[in-house]
């Protein structure tokens, strides 16, 4: 019985040392931490995850319930928010294609389907054409009041959206509704850059796409954009009152009308021994009522005599046919042309008036075909235009001044800079525009042949070419230009760009007089709508060589 007390206080010692004891065996633990079977997920890994579910759950929001059906005039549309990278409004007007305007940078698109006609309003128009005069506020209102309910529904299926995948993917209310707060925050700051870098000039310069023939009639004349600065309400009518048109009369298509105080120059290039090119002239300048064709060159392929039957065409096109050769064309070919009807060769700085403007042009110095001749390269081409620069001096001092300068190569074309207000050329088989270090603007013309025989060459076939320039009937400055793009062998598509000058965007600042060598009856002054100026180095629209073009000795 003794040994009960001994053990009783063992015991008893050891309970008044067991906190000192579990204490060290913390502090041991926290030393030497235990080994966890599951690794917890890194901050940077659950941020990039929940950005993901917010950005698929606001898409998948705007995708079931982001739109939003609103009549604009008479017509019945359906409005919606979408994902982009670069932002703008593309409008689709089934059947005739979509037009695409930048109007606005920020990770969202606008699109507007446009789904069908309202019979009776557009009866109500057709039968009380006074009710025109005030569609256009009537189509502004209504696209207030359509983007309006559109924010309204976006907001809430975005933020719905990512809420909903939130909690499917973390089932964590407060997770979820993370994920939904995130997503509003996107659309506030989305909405923010759209609205703080709205253009609502953009409806001057949009791209077409879809039927060709009535790209031109939904946008107006040249002179209006210019001149005309009411822009978005008024050119918006315009577009609304012509689809209602072409929707009352669906068997015809609106012929276009171009305003007569332009000068309408249908450039074209590279044509290649392409048959088809031909017929795509010949509807050019039907539809649009062209003036003047001007050809930059390579209209054939190797220069023989056997392929002069080719040209034949170019007598029944309907308008004068301006030439000058190119690389691939020979002597021969330019001696069959001075011989053919309604044709007008320019060669060594020859001027002449045709269609109320006045050419000069130089033929290029390199015949490629030939393998036995020695070629020249870009010197033989700088030399060319050289003397094309002098010819058209002496044209100025002889006070005949010359309005536009052709060449094939753009490395002869560049000679011209300030001797003339515009220069045409080819050669690379892709357009471009561009004002050089003295006011002479370069335009360079893609290949109406889309590239003939090295159509194929490529992944893709390249595309048949050609533009239709605007220029002043007064001043002989170019107003405006379309840019007409056909999708080359075995495609369907077709696109219609129109571009201003800088000059004669709504709201420029007359800048300083183009260089003196200019005579100054050509100053754009007398103009409505535009001033002198010495345009930028880039025009609107225009687009530098992409880096896969090919070199000029390539063609």
């Amino acid at each position: 019985m003794a040994r009960v007390p001994a053990l009783a206080v063992a015991a008893l010692r050891r309970v008044r040392q067991s906190p000192g004891a579990l204490v060290g065996q913390y502090r041991a633990r926290r030393s030497h931490p235990t080994v966890e079977l599951v690794n917890q997920p890194h901050p940077w890994t659950r941020a990039l995850g929940l950005v993901a579910v917010v950005l698929l759950g606001a898409w998948l929001g705007l995708l079931i319930v982001g739109n939003v059906r609103t009549p604009v005039g008479p017509m019945n549309t359906t409005m919606t928010l979408r994902p982009s990278l670069d932002g703008g409004t593309k409008i689709n007007v089934s059947p005739l294609g979509a037009l695409e305007l930048r109007s606005h940078v920020a990770p969202v698109r606008l699109d507007v389907n446009v789904d069908q006609l309202d019979p009776v309003r557009a009866q109500a128009l057709v039968d009380h054409p006074e009710r025109i005069s005030g569609l256009q506020d009537e189509i502004a209102s209504d696209v207030r009041h359509g983007t309006f309910d559109l924010a309204l529904r976006s907001c809430v299926a975005v933020v719905s959206g990512a809420t909903a995948l939130g909690l499917a993917v973390y089932r964590r209310p407060r997770r979820a509704l993370a994920a939904g707060g995130l997503a509003l925050g996107l659309l506030t700051v989305s909405g923010g850059t759209a609205f703080a870098t709205w253009n609502p000039n953009s409806v001057l310069e949009p791209k077409f796409s879809g039927l060709l023939s009535s790209a031109p009639s939904l946008v107006g004349n040249a002179r209006s954009i210019v001149t005309e600065f009411d822009v978005y309400q008024k050119e918006l009518a315009r577009l609304v009152t012509n689809v209602t048109k072409l929707y009352d009369v669906t068997s015809t298509l609106p012929v276009y009308t171009p305003d007569p105080s332009t000068i309408r120059v249908l450039h074209v290039s590279d044509i290649h021994l392409n048959p088809a090119s031909w017929k795509i002239i010949a509807s050019l300048v039907e539809q649009y009522d062209i003036n003047v064709i001007v050809d930059s060159g390579d209209t054939m392929d190797h220069g023989t005599a056997a392929e002069n039957g080719f040209l034949e065409p170019i007598a029944s096109l309907g308008a004068p046919y301006v030439w000058v050769r190119g690389n691939h064309d020979s002597m021969t070919t330019q001696r069959y042309l001075e011989n053919m009807k309604n044709v007008h060769v320019l060669d060594e700085g020859r001027a002449l008036s045709v269609a109320g403007l006045r050419f000069a042009g130089m033929g290029d110095p390199q015949f490629t075909p030939d393998r036995s001749a020695k070629l020249g390269g870009a010197q033989s081409e700088e030399l060319a235009g050289a003397r094309l620069a002098s010819a058209l001096r002496d044209q100025e001092r002889a006070g005949r001044p010359v309005d536009v300068a052709i060449a094939h190569n753009p490395d002869a074309a560049r000679q011209a800079d300030g001797e003339v207000p515009l220069v045409l050329a080819g050669h690379l088989h892709h357009q471009e525009m561009e004002v050089m270090k003295y006011g002479t603007r370069l335009r360079l013309e893609g290949s109406t042949g889309g590239s003939g025989l090295r159509a194929v060459e490529g992944e893709y076939p390249d595309p048949i070419e050609a533009s239709v320039l605007y220029l002043d009937r007064e001043t002989r400055r170019l107003q405006a230009w379309d840019e007409i793009k056909l999708g080359g062998l075995g495609l369907t598509t077709a696109e219609v760009s129109r571009h201003l000058p800088e000059e004669n965007q709504p709201g420029a600042t007359p800048s300083p007089t183009p260089s003196p060598s200019l005579s100054s009856t050509q100053s754009p002054g007398s103009s409505p709508g535009s001033s002198p100026s010495s345009p930028p180095s880039l025009s609107p629209g225009s687009a530098s060589r992409p880096s896969g073009s090919p070199s000029p000795t390539g063609r």
